[in-house]
């Protein structure tokens, strides 16, 4: 029997992807739940639920479970580390977690890897776990861009790249060549919704689309653990903030439900567009 694969997992739709695909590929998964952020699709997996400063009892678990290889995915708060009740590994790692994590979100995650890298464990990314999340290059769905859709997908593929590098955020909103917002802290879903407030005088409609949402990684950022992820809610509130379209960087990005967000887009009248690693970097 393969070794199962561990996830260490937290909210929303790519933990669940990823443990139906571990099972459906014959690997099969052992999940560990962040408590506070139980996800309750996975309830049925093999696992039990941890604390965020548990760390001696997941390393623990996840070695008598026989896991080798370790994912980390789904939506987990920074939280309070005041609160966080700590074993004696937990409490041993934590004056490295303040400190890291005064640096920023991908700092503090690469002390979390680099943990469970030192006692044994392969971390992997996302899309190793599931290489067909992974976002392919050029028109995914939807109209082909104008020419000028494409000039403010390059202009918020630049804007991305250049707040990624401060470690920011990983998505911008650029209409007829205007930054409307760019993520931070809030996350994607809440920065289009800060869009859809906006005027209608400097954004598009439902009748006249108008402007991209660009996603893409951090340049600085650990990968294996934070890579951008979209979804049918993604295109959902980009459609309700009258943009025409959704680019994410190809081979950069997950895209969860790519069949329902493919379908969702056309129907909306809104592209989904690959576009390359390169564009806006060092521009």
């Amino acid at each position: 029997m393969p070794a199962p694969l561990g996830l260490i997992a937290g909210l929303g739709d790519l933990p669940v992807a990823i443990a139906e695909n571990a099972v459906a590929t014959g690997q099969g998964v052992h999940v560990l739940r962040l408590k506070g952020f139980e996800e309750p699709r996975l309830a049925g997996y093999p696992g039990s639920v941890v604390g965020l400063g548990e760390v001696g009892a997941v390393i623990t678990r996840l070695r008598d479970a026989g896991c080798r290889d370790l994912v980390f995915a789904g939506n987990v708060s920074r939280p309070n580390f005041s609160d966080l009740k700590l074993d004696l590994r937990g409490a041993a790692l934590l004056p490295k977690v303040l400190s890291e994590a005064r640096k920023g979100d991908d700092a503090l995650l690469r002390v979390l890897v680099g943990e469970f890298e030192k006692n044994g464990f392969n971390v992997i990314g996302s899309e190793q776990a599931h290489a067909a999340l992974l976002a392919p290059a050029g028109l995914i769905a939807g109209p082909a861009p104008s020419a000028a859709l494409l000039e403010d997908l390059a202009v918020a593929a630049r804007v991305a790249s250049a707040s990624g590098a401060l470690d920011i955020g990983q998505a911008c909103v650029v209409c007829d060549g205007l930054v409307l917002a760019v993520e931070a802290q809030e996350g994607t879903d809440e920065m289009l919704r800060r869009c859809a407030a906006l005027p209608e005088t400097i954004r598009g409609t439902a009748k006249a689309r108008r402007g991209v949402l660009v996603k893409r990684p951090k340049p600085v950022q650990e990968r294996r653990i934070d890579l951008p992820t979209t979804g049918v809610s993604t295109v959902e509130l980009a459609a309700a903030a009258g943009l025409a379209g959704i680019g994410v960087e190809a081979g950069g990005a997950l895209m969860l439900n790519r069949a329902a967000m493919q379908a969702k887009a056309a129907s909306l009248g809104l592209f989904l567009y690959g576009f390359s690693p390169t564009l806006g970097v060092g521009s």
